[in-house]
């Protein structure tokens, strides 16, 4: 007799892609050195983020993520992504997940580079910022 079994599907990782102004990004770190490989053209080293001009190159990029095992997301509105911590706050571990940032007089403001990251910097005392936020 011949035992039960049953197909186990790979979870696949989900990448969330944003939309800033004329820029599509995303910030991951990748197992697999030639994935990284294949998308170095669109690497922001300064802001250690993947970056896209155009749609064409961010369906590309799309192309190569698909090929290799991830899903996507893509957002262009960045409402439940965006989180702020005072000035006077420690804010090391957020900035690492985050996509990007910007300062006001008071505050820091990230951009997380998905929904565990938002989750994460909550509990390390973040606050969720309610209105759209411009980077």
């Amino acid at each position: 007799m011949q035992a039960n079994t049953f197909d186990v599907v790979e979870r696949r990782v989900r990448i969330t892609i944003f939309k800033l102004g004329k820029l599509w990004v995303f910030k991951q770190f990748f197992d697999k050195r030639e994935v990284f490989d294949a998308l170095l053209d669109y690497y922001n080293k300064d802001q250690y983020r993947f970056e896209f001009k155009s749609i064409g190159a961010r369906d590309n990029a799309l192309k190569i993520l698909e090929r290799n095992g991830f899903d996507y997301d893509l957002v262009e509105s960045l409402l439940g992504y965006v989180v702020q911590l005072p000035k006077s706050a420690k804010y090391a571990q957020i900035l690492k997940n985050s996509v990007a940032f910007k300062e006001t007089t008071n505050e820091r403001i990230f951009l997380m580079k998905d929904l565990a990251a938002v989750e994460e910097a909550v509990g390390l005392g973040a606050r969720m910022r309610e209105e759209e936020t411009i980077f």
